[in-house]
């Protein structure tokens, strides 16, 4: 009789717990689906960048404020999470791909109409 062993690697047993955990988002669903937006989110902010900044086309679409309009929420505390936190929704998935964004040294990291007024550049940004 032959016996068969099957070894998984640990790292694989263990992949599962270690994925980031990402809010939920407001919205029914994304401007672009879940596939898409986690593979190109980016070049969709540049693009949305370059038409604004060059062109001085502005659209929603892919406009920061309207993802963290939809994508960061407010925690049990009744405040929004900041960048660094880990709950905030662009870190959540940011610091699981070791990947290091700016874009908050200039703009604002929670949805503008709920920023506090006393709020300052040294949590997150100020402008939008």
């Amino acid at each position: 009789m032959a016996a068969v062993v099957v070894v998984i690697p640990v790292g694989w047993a263990i992949a599962g717990d270690l994925v980031p955990e990402i809010p939920p988002a407001k919205g029914e669903h994304c401007v672009e689906p879940t596939d898409v937006m986690r593979r190109h989110h980016m070049d969709f902010i540049l693009h949305q960048r370059d038409e604004t900044m060059h062109r001085g086309i502005r659209t929603e679409k892919f406009e920061l404020e309207e993802c963290l309009g939809c994508h960061v929420r407010k925690g049990p505390d009744g405040e929004y999470p900041r960048y660094p936190s880990p709950k905030h929704f662009c870190n959540s998935c940011h610091s699981y791909a070791a990947v290091h964004i700016d874009c908050f040294s200039c703009h604002n990291d929670v949805p503008p109409e709920e920023e506090s007024e006393d709020s300052d550049s040294s949590d997150g940004g100020s402008a939008e």
